[in-house]
């Protein structure tokens, strides 16, 4: 089957709304839909893969949405990206529950919203989404966050931050680097080779 990418970032399949990355906005996607997952290819290129979810009888909307990186075609949805520059539509958002990746976030967001005002607690919440995503550790912050939940805080993704190991960021020195000799330059403009 084939889908159009809608201007809010996803296609529909079945009934189901599934996410996209937004450089996929207004392009035409052919769906596989097998058993336990649907596949989008724009041209031969596989760029969205997610678990397969069915319709409700009930006719409420069901969403799949996923932040992650499609290795295929190295694209992501940008949804978090999004939140950044309108916290609050975090409370409202259809997408929120399928933004957390693991329970820990869930826990977290149960726990703000209910400690803080609306705009303060969706502040707090899409900080720690992002640093999830922007740093790479989102185990390590989880485990971070049930730490704090359980000392009775609400998790601030300033003080979190401060307590994640540094990401590691080595630069080979051992490089050999080779001047060009300033002669061959000189030959090169009087035309020998």
């Amino acid at each position: 089957m084939v889908a159009r990418v809608t201007k809010t970032g996803g296609f529909l399949v079945h009934g189901v709304f599934y996410s996209a990355p937004s450089q996929l906005v207004g392009k035409r996607l052919r769906v596989h839909v097998y058993d336990d997952r649907i596949e989008a290819f724009l041209g031969t290129s596989r760029v969205v893969t997610h678990p397969r979810h069915r319709a409700r009888r009930d006719g409420a909307r069901v969403h799949c949405v996923n932040d992650r990186v499609s290795p295929e075609a190295n694209l992501r949805f940008d949804v978090i990206h999004a939140l950044r520059r309108k916290p609050q539509a975090l409370a409202g958002s259809v997408y929120r529950d399928g933004l957390f990746p693991r329970t820990e976030y869930a826990e977290a967001w149960t726990a703000l919203s209910a400690g803080l005002p609306r705009k303060e607690a969706c502040r707090r919440m899409v900080d720690l989404l992002w640093l999830a995503h922007d740093e790479g550790c989102e185990a390590e912050l989880a485990t971070l966050i049930a730490l704090s939940l359980e000392q009775g805080q609400l998790p601030k993704a300033g003080i979190l931050k401060q307590h994640l190991a540094p990401r590691q960021r080595t630069l080979p020195n051992d490089t050999p680097v080779e001047l060009t000799d300033l002669a061959s330059f000189d030959a090169l403009l009087e035309g020998h080779a």
